[in-house]
């Protein structure tokens, strides 16, 4: 009995690991386009369905597609009714591979795995590589079915496992919770359906039993977009709460007509074809939900918003007051791009912050918060970039001219600022990752000066926005005061060193920490002179 679970596991572990090669190969092979597809999606809920399905069935992944919604929505890129639209698509998307497995190319696996592998050694070309790889990717994914298959052969002389799963058809509610905790324990849908098919195959589980099992498996795989939202902002967390909803209403609407849609499945599949007719269950279960949800899109979204009310946390990596309008009018574009950098400005202190508070003391949702938030400056910095060089077409006088090149050399300086955030928050990580000691003296060194850089950060940027030269001197004053930190830190750190008290690779971190933090104030003391007409 041993040895049959053993040889069960093993074949659990080729066909996760087959997935994972499918699907990196088909990610690499498609590139950086997916995102980009996503970010290109319109308010047409059919169009992000379909773009949900492309994206899923090419990673493989309806959690990973979700989990990239997820991500989008928190960068502001896409709305809660988009990425909802992008939810259902994914999990349409994600039956593809249950469809590919139901065709039984297990006797062909060996050459798959010979071709791909071979491919995979001798191709120049990414690629070809690439290619390889996928192939290689789904002959390991048909060599863990057939392990699989003949691992789950011998269950069928054992009768409290038939008895188990034949309660399945008349106890359905104990079929969605296996189907929940072997997900959630697998961290792969599709690995669900291939152990339901294998174990179909032997006879141990009716297609009645095996479809509460699916219903249960495409709730547990929200659980990845739940981790994944559960550091993000309240927006990304709709996304996964409509995910889980949407699951679940569907679980409990088609476990009401449970009995029907079994004559639905067997009426579009192969008789005696217990594989396909499985697939075709997951299939049809993901389609006929959308179908359900497409034309109340609105009002469910409306439902998740009231859930779960968003708390105006929400970063919108798109700019808020820009107007290519106003361009015609260069004395109120400039108004509008101004605010717009002291926007920016506060997305770069936040994330400055964060960063701070990573190093006083490791936090991993304070890092993940700087890697979220850091592209919103690089994008703020190009948009309002390309806005000012438009500006810049129009005829400037001498006053406004001042002010566009003061907003430009701005935008420079908080995109670096945001830059040195998002090395901080590496610095920290790698810090906790490869448990590099800091003495005592000089973590309240990197807090004393993180506190004073980050004072000179916040009234660099006041002075910026009330256009206040008093506040711009106090500004440049703390500025002074953090360079003069660092020598005295870095004199410390020396004598640290020389008395033994400092290991000199966690000495060479503090260094790089001391030089981003004097850095982020130059950028500051930058800012602050130019309200003093210093460029």
């Amino acid at each position: 009995m041993i040895v049959h679970l053993f040889a069960f596991l093993g074949g659990v572990g080729l066909f996760l690991y087959g997935m994972e090669l499918l699907g990196g190969g088909l990610q690499q092979a498609a590139g950086a386009r997916l995102q980009k597809v996503l970010q290109s999606l319109t308010g047409v809920p059919v169009m992000g369905v379909l773009l949900g399905a492309l994206v899923a069935a090419t990673l493989q992944s309806s959690a990973a597609t979700t989990v990239m919604s997820v991500g989008l929505v928190n960068a502001g890129v896409m709305t809660l009714k988009q990425a909802f639209s992008v939810v259902m698509g994914a999990n349409i998307g994600t039956t593809f591979t249950a469809q590919l497995i139901a065709f039984k190319l297990t006797d062909y696996f060996t050459v798959m795995i010979f071709v791909g592998a071979m491919t995979r050694v001798l191709a120049k070309r990414k690629k070809g590589q690439f290619i390889g790889q996928i192939l290689l990717g789904f002959g390991l994914l048909m060599l863990g079915m057939k392990v699989l298959s003949a691992a789950a052969s011998p269950l069928r002389s054992s009768p409290v496992f038939v008895e188990f799963v034949s309660r399945f058809a008349d106890n359905p509610a104990l079929g969605v919770i296996v189907g929940i905790i072997f997900t959630i324990m697998v961290q792969s849908s599709a690995a669900t359906v291939g152990i339901l098919m294998a174990m179909a195959g032997q006879g141990l589980l009716p297609l009645e039993g095996a479809i509460p099992v699916l219903l249960g498996d495409n709730i547990g795989t929200c659980l990845t977009a739940i981790v994944a939202a559960s550091r993000s902002n309240t927006s990304a967390k709709q996304v996964a709460l409509s995910h889980v909803l949407f699951n679940s209403f569907g679980c409990v609407i088609f476990l009401a007509f449970l009995p029907l849609f079994v004559k639905v499945v067997l009426a579009i599949s192969p008789a005696g074809d217990i594989a396909r007719q499985i697939a075709n269950s997951h299939s049809a279960f993901n389609v006929l939900n959308t179908l359900i949800f497409l034309p109340l899109i609105t009002p469910f979204t409306h439902l998740i918003e009231k859930l779960l009310p968003d708390k105006g946390d929400k970063i919108s990596v798109k700019p808020l007051y820009l107007n290519d309008a106003m361009l015609a009018t260069p004395s109120i574009a400039i108004v509008l791009a101004e605010k717009e950098v002291i926007r920016m400005g506060e997305v770069a202190r936040k994330n400055m912050h964060a960063a701070v508070e990573s190093l006083v003391k490791y936090d991993p949702a304070k890092v993940q918060y700087v890697l979220e938030h850091e592209p919103i400056v690089d994008k703020l910095n190009e948009e309002i970039t390309r806005y000012l060089t438009h500006i810049s077409e129009k005829g400037l006088g001498s006053s406004l001219s001042a002010k566009h090149m003061a907003l430009m050399h701005a935008c420079i300086d908080l995109e670096r600022i945001g830059d040195h955030a998002q090395t901080l928050v590496k610095r920290s990580r790698k810090i906790f990752e490869e448990k590099i000691v800091i003495s005592p003296e000089a973590q309240q060194e990197i807090a004393e000066i993180g506190k004073l850089m980050e004072h000179s950060l916040e009234v660099s940027m006041e002075s910026f926005a009330k256009n206040d030269p008093k506040l711009a001197e106090e500004a440049w004053s703390v500025c002074r005061q953090v360079k003069a930190a660092q020598k005295e830190m870095r004199k410390n750190h020396i004598r640290r060193l020389n008395e033994g008290t400092c290991h000199p690779d966690s000495g060479l971190v503090f260094l790089e920490i001391l030089i981003n933090m004097k850095r982020t104030s130059d950028h500051a003391k930058n800012i602050s002179q130019m309200v003093l007409g210093i460029f």
